[in-house]
Formats: structure tokens, sequence, C-alpha cells
């Protein structure tokens, strides 16, 4: 256990060579699960917990750490499973996701395995619309399931997806109709807020469920003789995607002539890890984090105005 958490303290970031580390733990049974280190701040034995009056089934306290106070919530609960057991003899895994902290609560930690984006893939067809995968992969011949975090969030602590009265005006808004936005992003927790905030500004919304899907698509158009930027105003892509990160998509558009010029967002809940100079690398235009409905909003805006201008 004590190498598990001594590797997550001395992560190394894998971006833009299209890898992830993913922290492989388990809740009440033995299927393994698997959550991205990027977003892991710390893992440790469960601390005392202090329960709330009325908060919500699936957070089973908060925990005082490092001089302040995080919701702890039962990560076997939050994905219609059963308790993951006595606080006392569990783990919380403390993440960082759209600029806030929060512990899951599971039973044991495995290990930390390093892998190509490749080797994940979408849910198996047929799962339904309620599961809580965002993708599937396997680890010495056994198959780990990676939780759609952003799922559980938006259930636990919905986000306010409309934006303000006042962040577009009717002329804003008339322009937007004309346009085009191509969006990637494996979380359709996630594609449903960024579509649902683009299609109030009017905006006609495309939308792609990893980096790869989106190249290919980008390529057909290309291919049939039509400019990808007369068809797309912009893209806005999440980083972490199975089978092609947002890194890599941002990598392939702009060594490509054909649509080198398309202007790219990269749109994630990679709060705390991401820094500018990862943006400079793969040459993305703009990084803002998830999810606030006027500050996309307003980005999207601010490139409306820019095309209109001729830039």
């Amino acid at each position: 256990m004590a190498g598990v958490l001594d590797t997550v303290n001395q992560r190394t970031q894998l971006v833009g060579e299209n890898r992830l580390e993913l922290l492989l733990f388990r809740l009440a049974g033995p299927q393994i699960y698997g959550i991205n280190v990027f977003k892991v701040k710390e893992v440790l034995q469960c601390p005392a917990l202090t329960v709330l009056p009325r908060s919500h089934r699936v957070v089973r306290g908060v925990a005082h750490i490092r001089s302040g106070t995080i919701p702890i919530m039962d990560m076997g609960l939050a994905t219609g499973n059963s308790p993951v057991g006595n606080p006392k003899d569990c783990f919380v895994i403390i993440t960082e996701y759209n600029v806030s902290t929060q512990g899951f609560l599971v039973s044991g930690v495995e290990r930390i395995v390093n892998m190509n984006w490749e080797e994940i893939h979408p849910p198996p067809k047929g799962t339904g619309r309620e599961h809580y995968l965002t993708a599937v992969t396997e680890v010495e011949g056994k198959l780990v399931e990676i939780i759609d975090v952003e799922k559980i969030l938006a259930e636990v602590s919905p986000q306010v997806e409309e934006i303000s009265a006042e962040v577009i005006s009717h002329n804003q808004q008339e322009k937007a109709q004309t346009k085009q936005v191509l969006i990637a992003d494996d979380s359709k927790i996630a594609r449903k807020q960024v579509t649902k905030c683009l299609e109030s500004l009017g905006v006609q919304v495309v939308a792609m469920h990893d980096g790869h899907q989106a190249l290919m698509h980008l390529k057909e158009i290309a291919a049939s003789g039509e400019k990808v930027t007369d068809r797309y105003m912009m893209m806005i892509s999440d980083i972490e995607m199975p089978e092609m990160d947002g890194y890599t998509l941002t990598t392939e558009v702009r060594a490509d002539p054909r649509m080198s010029d398309l202007f790219i967002v990269l749109h994630t809940s990679l709060s705390g890890v991401f820094n500018k100079a990862m943006v400079e690398k793969v040459g993305a235009n703009d990084f803002i984090a998830k999810f606030n409905p006027d500050v996309l909003a307003a980005k999207v805006i601010e490139r409306i105005n820019a095309t209109d201008a001729g830039s």
C-alpha cells in the first residue's frame, strides 16, 4: 500500500504522448475499477468522518484533511452498487475535478498501471444509458472499468448549466445561428452540458465521443475537398478520452495542413494539473476548466466575434 501512495505522490505527467496512468481500486466485490492518476491528489486510510444531516445519500460524511474539509462519497453507492463497507476499514482517494476537491471511499487500492490511450475503449454497446462507465480496458487479462466521475458529481452536486442572460446579446445570438462547433468528449454528461450551453447561444453542435472519432470526422471533411474551417468555427475537446486524448488530437490536427488552422480549445476537469506550457506544446489556442457555462459561452462568443471580424 505504501508503494501505491508513494507512486501517486511522485507521478510524472505523460501528456502529449497519448498515455495515462490508472489507479486501480476495488469496491465491495472482486471487480477492478480505475481512475486517471492525474485526477488524484492523495490516497489515504479513511480518517474519522463527520456525518452531515440531510446530505446526499452517497456522501458518508466530511473529513478534515490538511486544514481543509472535504466531502467523502461512497464510490459503491455512487455507482449504484453496494456500500463499500465500514469507513474505518476503507481507503479514500482524494481527487480534484472541475476546480473542486472531493474524496471517494473505496474498499481497497491495488496499484498504478501505465497505459496507452489506444488501450482504453468506450463501454461496450448494449450496456444501457444508466451505467457509470466512461471507458473500459484490460490489465493482465482482467477487465477494468473506468468510472465516469463527472456523472457522479453531476448527480450528487448538480452544477448550474444555464448561461447568464447578460452573457450574450441578441445581435450575437443571431450571428451564432450561422456557426457550427465540433465537440469531443467521452463523458455523456459533459457532452450534454457543453451541447446545452452552446445551443442556448444559438450555435449548431456536432458531438463526437473521443479524439479518434473527431479526427476521422475532420479527415473525411478534408478529403471531400471542403475546408474544415468553413464547416467549423472551432473545436472544443476534452483532454482525457479513450482511443486518443485531446493532446494527441490537437497535435494530429496541427500536423495536417488541410485543417491545421482550426481553432482548438481544450476543455477539461484536469484542474490543478494542467499547465499553460502544454497548450503551447501541442498547439491548442486556449484552455478552460470544466464546467462553467458563462466562461465557456464567453469563449465561444469571443470566437464568433473574431470570425466575423475576418480572423
